[in-house]
């Protein structure tokens, strides 16, 4: 039957009469149960198997006689641990996730599992319950049903609402944060004028200033050493546990390596989620599938997620628009709600289905159409999921991934370099599994009279100014621990003879800390300006210029962006050499500044990536949409072919992402192959 089994060697060292070789053909119902490491194994004539490997394809774990594991090897001659390709079988998954050969023996590991007679048959086999069943399902030809509706074998239904979310444990989740409410945990502002004095004689239509805010440091910040940097477990401080949805590409596109790399990621995820966060997964190629419910990452919740995730094989399309679907539909139906809720989204495709085609003949393509609008950030349903999407390889859809995360409050990476995707995701955890701060709003008046508001600028971040112009607001949602924010606002500073000072700002930011679950207030001091006789040359504010560079960088690359987009290369290249030779003439670039440093490499980049029109195809837009997605959120994305590469990258990275950057590549380093999390007890 072309099926090689181990079977154990009796005592004379010899295969038992009933597993000769000769009988061999006669075991293709049935294969021996893992025995413990200390059992001899013998391995049956390799002429009954072509097998060559000695890497189980799943799980990327070495597959060797005696290590207490049975292997099961497919007539195609590809061989797997049993366990691993049980698993596989289970979620749906009945051809060779190698060389996609159709079997017709199937390995099921489950004693108790009952097929229908016209489905197949199961060889009886009663071991003992602490020992892993394993049984091969020969696969018979399902008769002719016209119209029929037939589910496919082993694949589960999935309910119409997605409410079977595990509950939360309440006790464990009750964090104590009685003594963490001190000047510690509480919002930072701080204001910089353009100009410390100005003259009283002299009005300003623009008068900058900068407000400056600083997310409270984390709990684990405080006591973080070095050793558990390395630790192989998430720190067990208090934090806000997460809803997490990963939305994954199995395409035909990511077989290979691609998809090895994606699970090792994701192992290296569900290795650092903690007990109180959940975790779901949706997997979509031309269907997007629910491969189990948001789950609590206990011992047992990561041993079935990494089975899950094992089990996964590339074939078919690319549904981007059914993957967030379902991903939302699960964001949505859940019974109970973590403090904090994310959805990440990675392809390394384009959406080949209706809603891609309809955004593909518009003029202006429509990328809200790949989007439920119940996670819009300002959808109708209020419910505020962020997307973080991953561009995977020079393929993607850069522009769709890019709006996605923008219309839905996210952040878009671009991995270029297919082996730093487990850094990518590590970054990314690390900034979500640090929340501190949940709808914090920042509130702005003006305090002189005859003061009013000229601009805000904030970035992706909605913003708005009452009708009289005394106040605005700028919606920021959450934070990260030690987290930062800068927002430059404009008044029209009036003259003002009669006093030495004037007062223009003061600046408030509400915000549910997630630590003590009560809404904050933090009030800056007054804003105040001196005003002397007679204008003097005093420079310009350092902390001020340095943003009004980040924003013109920022706004240079849109500009670029959109006119390589309208096929002038020359001139978007054009764009950003202006943008650099400006640079360079501001107060802070001169004084050495290390953001204006990096400003200035990260433009040089994007004009090397936009050198043709291949280039800019390949890699060029892609690289210039996560920069512009970085700036405007003022967050740390990936980007190129690393995440730590230079001090660019490293720009908005929070204590919390370095730590779980630094875990994940300690990792790699000591274990190429993929997490082997602990079996549930």
């Amino acid at each position: 039957m072309k099926l090689c089994v181990y079977a154990p060697r009796n005592n004379d060292g010899l295969p038992p009469p009933s597993e000769s070789i000769s009988g061999a053909a006669l075991l293709p119902a049935a294969v021996f149960p893992a025995m413990t490491p200390s059992s001899r194994w013998s391995k049956l004539s390799a002429s009954f198997s072509r097998s060559s490997t000695n890497t189980c394809s799943i799980c990327l774990a070495t597959m060797k006689c005696g290590d207490g594991h049975a292997i099961f090897t497919a007539e195609c001659s590809h061989s797997f641990h049993f366990h691993c390709i049980a698993s596989n079988v289970k979620h749906g998954n009945q051809i060779c996730p190698i060389c996609r050969a159709k079997w017709n023996e199937i390995p099921l590991q489950s004693p108790s599992f009952k097929l229908q007679s016209d489905r197949g048959r199961i060889t009886p086999i009663d071991w003992a319950h602490n020992n892993p069943s394993m049984t091969v399902i020969r696969r018979l030809p399902p008769p002719r049903r016209p119209n029929s509706n037939v589910i496919p074998l082993f694949h589960t239904p999935e309910p119409a609402v997605f409410n079977d979310d595990e509950s939360l444990d309440c006790d464990s989740s009750n964090m104590k944060s009685s003594d963490t409410c001190d000047f510690r945990r509480k919002i930072k502002i701080t204001s910089f004028p353009e100009f410390k004095s100005v003259s009283r004689l002299m009005p300003y239509d623009d008068f900058t200033v900068l407000i400056h805010i600083k997310a409270p440091v984390s709990v684990s910040g405080q006591t973080e050493n070095e050793n558990q940097v390395n630790s192989p477990q998430i720190s067990q401080t208090p934090r806000a546990a997460i809803d997490l949805v990963t939305v994954l590409d199995t395409s035909g596109s990511m077989a290979g390596t691609k998809l090895a790399l994606l699970k090792r990621a994701m192992g290296f995820v569900i290795q650092n989620l903690g007990p109180n966060d959940r975790l779901s997964v949706i997997a979509f190629s031309s269907t997007a599938r629910r491969l189990f419910p948001l789950r609590r990452m206990s011992d047992t919740g990561k041993h079935q997620a990494l089975q899950a995730i094992n089990s996964l094989v590339a074939n078919g399309g690319t549904n981007i628009a059914e993957g967030l679907r379902k991903g939302a539909k699960i964001m949505e139906d859940r019974r109970e709600k973590n403090p904090v809720a994310s959805i990440i989204l990675l392809s390394d495709g384009q959406d080949t289905y209706t809603v891609h085609s309809s955004i593909r003949n518009q003029q202006n393509p429509n990328y809200h159409l790949l989007l439920p609008l119940s996670i819009h950030k300002n959808g109708i349903s209020g419910c505020r999921i962020p997307v973080h999407t991953f561009g995977f390889g020079t393929d993607h859809d850069a522009s769709s991934m890019h709006s996605i995360a923008e219309i839905s409050g996210g952040t878009f990476s671009f991995i270029e370099t297919e082996s730093v995707i487990q850094d990518a995701f590590a970054q990314c955890i690390g900034g979500l599994l640090s929340v501190v701060v949940k709808d914090l709003q920042v509130c702005i008046d003006c305090l002189h009279p005859t003061l009013s508001l000229t601009s805000l600028r904030s970035g992706s971040y909605p913003n708005r100014v009452i009708a009289d112009r005394r106040t605005g607001f700028i919606d920021v949602g959450d934070l990260y621990a030690d987290e930062e924010r800068d927002f430059l606002v404009s008044v029209n500073l009036p003259s003002d003879s009669s006093s030495n000072e004037t007062s223009l700002l003061e600046v408030k930011c509400v915000y549910n800390d997630l630590l003590t679950k009560e809404m904050q207030t933090t009030v800056s001091e007054e804003v105040r300006v001196k005003r002397d006789e007679i204008a003097g040359k005093e420079a310009i504010s350092i902390e001020v210029d340095r943003q009004r560079n980040r924003l013109l960088a920022a706004d240079a690359m849109a500009e670029a962006r959109a006119t390589a987009e309208r096929g002038d290369l020359g001139g978007a290249v054009s764009v950003l050499e202006s943008c650099r030779r400006a640079l360079s003439e501001t107060v802070s670039a001169k004084s050495g500044d290390q953001l204006c440093v990096a400003l200035d490499a990260e433009l040089k980049e994007v004009q090397e990536r936009m050198v043709s029109r291949q280039v800019y195809e390949v890699s060029g837009r892609a690289y210039v949409l996560s920069g512009m997605s970085s700036h405007s959120w003022q967050r740390a994305t990936a980007r190129g072919d690393s995440t730590d590469s230079s001090s660019l990258l490293r720009s908005y990275q929070t204590p919390s992402m370095t730590q779980m950057l630094s875990r994940s590549q300690t990792t790699l380093v000591a274990s190429p192959a993929l997490h082997r999390l602990p079996k549930p007890r």
